[in-house]
C-alpha cells in the first residue's frame, strides 16, 4: 500500500488505519510485534516521522502498546468480567470464595488483590448517611485495587463501622477464605440483601494511573450496600462499598424475580 495523497485522511492515519484493518482481520494478532519503523518507510512509502506519528495513533486508540528495548505489540485486550448478583450467593462464599474471586474464576483467569490502605478515616458525607452517623465520624476502610492476569480492573474501597470490625480478621490484610462477607456472617451479621447503584463518568487522573486507562475510556462507579442482622436487631448496613471500574471490561448482568 502507498499513501493516496487525494485522500482525506492524513499519511499517518492511512498508516494507521490500514494496521488497524490487519489488526480486526487477525492478520496481526493480540501479542504480535509490529512492523519497526523502517519497515513502514519502506512498506508505505513515507517519511520516518510519519511512520512514527502513525504508531502514536495506534497507541493512542488502545491498539497497540510500546515494550521498552522490544519494539512495540498489538495489545491483548482486557477480559471482561461479568458482575452479577448470583457472586453474592452464600454458598460461594462458605465454599471459600469472595464474589471478586467467584466472577474471575469462572472465567478461567488469574487473580489477585493489592491492599492500598488499611485505616481509620473520616467518615465520607455519603457513607456517614447510610450508616447514619454524623459526617467525619471514624469509620475503618479497606482499600484495595483488584488485577485480573496483569491489567489492573478495579479500585475498591469498603467501609465499616468500628464496632462491625473490632476483633475480626477485616482489620487484617488478608481476610482468610470468602473474604469479607464470611467474616462478617462469622461475626453474627448475617447479610440479607445488597441494594447497588452505577453511574458513569470520566475518570480522574489518578484513576487514569492506577487503571491505566487509554483515552476516553470512561470508569463506572459501583456503590453497595449490605445490609445485615444481627441477633434479632433491625436490619441496618453492614458494608458501604465503592468501586471504580474501567469501563471497557466490565459488564453487567442481573437476573431478579418480577415483583408481583
Amino acid at each position: 500500500m502507498h499513501i493516496d495523497p487525494t485522500d482525506s485522511r492524513s499519511p499517518s492515519r492511512q498508516i494507521a488505519d490500514d494496521l488497524r484493518a490487519q489488526i480486526t482481520a487477525g492478520v496481526l494478532a493480540p501479542g504480535d510485534q509490529l512492523p519497526s519503523e523502517r519497515q513502514l518507510v519502506e512498506t508505505y512509502g513515507t517519511a520516518a516521522q510519519t511512520a512514527r506519528k502513525a504508531i502514536s495513533l495506534l497507541k493512542s486508540d488502545g491498539l497497540a502498546v510500546g515494550e521498552r528495548g522490544r519494539g512495540v505489540f498489538v495489545k491483548r485486550p482486557k477480559p471482561m468480567v461479568r458482575v452479577g448478583s448470583d457472586r453474592y450467593a452464600r454458598h460461594l462464599r462458605t465454599g471459600g470464595q469472595a464474589p471478586f474471586q467467584a466472577e474471575v474464576e469462572s472465567m478461567g483467569l488469574e487473580w489477585r488483590q493489592e491492599i492500598l490502605e488499611l485505616a481509620e478515616v473520616p467518615a465520607p458525607d455519603w457513607v456517614a448517611q447510610w450508616f447514619e452517623i454524623p459526617a467525619g465520624s471514624r469509620v475503618f476502610v479497606r482499600r484495595r485495587r483488584t488485577w485480573i492476569e496483569t491489567m489492573p480492573t478495579q479500585l475498591a474501597d469498603s467501609y465499616y463501622e468500628l464496632d462491625t470490625v473490632a476483633g475480626t480478621r477485616l482489620l487484617e490484610e488478608h481476610t482468610g477464605p470468602g473474604g469479607g462477607y464470611a467474616r462478617l456472617e462469622e461475626a453474627g451479621f448475617k447479610l440479607t440483601r445488597f441494594r447497588e447503584e452505577l453511574e458513569t463518568a470520566m475518570p480522574t487522573p489518578s484513576e487514569v494511573k492506577a487503571l491505566q486507562l487509554r483515552p476516553g475510556v470512561p470508569v463506572v462507579h459501583l456503590h453497595r450496600i449490605a445490609f445485615s442482622t444481627k441477633e434479632g436487631d433491625a436490619e441496618r448496613p453492614v458494608e458501604v462499598f465503592e468501586a471504580v471500574m474501567a469501563g471497557d471490561s466490565h459488564k453487567f448482568a442481573y437476573e431478579f424475580p418480577a415483583p408481583e
